[in-house]
């Protein structure tokens, strides 16, 4: 299998399990609910395995902008579709340029793994 497809495959799973575990790091209540807070952890540990593997391939800075970048979007799809939190047009820009950065780097620089 091509390494670049794999790492990319593993950093889709790290972003994945940063959101999973971010949703459950809500459904915790502050640490006072086991359950939630045990599967939260289960998945940060996930996510960070994963992430090391991506990193076996790409830049880490690469690699984070976009764990970063998406992790951001995706966690507020989901704070507003399973949480009911609004997002205001602040944050909405403030979103859209992480992900214009993230675009910006993986199409334009040098440092990127194409």
């Amino acid at each position: 299998m091509n390494p670049l497809l794999l790492a990319y495959g593993f950093l889709t799973l790290a972003i994945v399990s940063e959101v999973a575990g971010s949703s459950f790091l809500q459904r915790s209540a502050q640490f006072t609910k086991l359950g939630p807070t045990l599967i939260m952890a289960v998945f940060y540990l996930a996510s960070f395995f994963f992430l090391s593997q991506a990193l076996r391939t790409l830049p880490l800075g690469i690699a984070y902008a976009i764990w970063g970048g998406l992790g951001i979007v995706l966690t507020a799809i989901v704070s507003v579709v399973i949480f009911r939190q609004a997002l205001d047009a602040a944050a909405l820009l403030g979103i859209a340029l992480i992900v214009s950065g993230v675009v910006v780097m993986n199409v334009f620089s040098r440092s990127a793994a194409h």
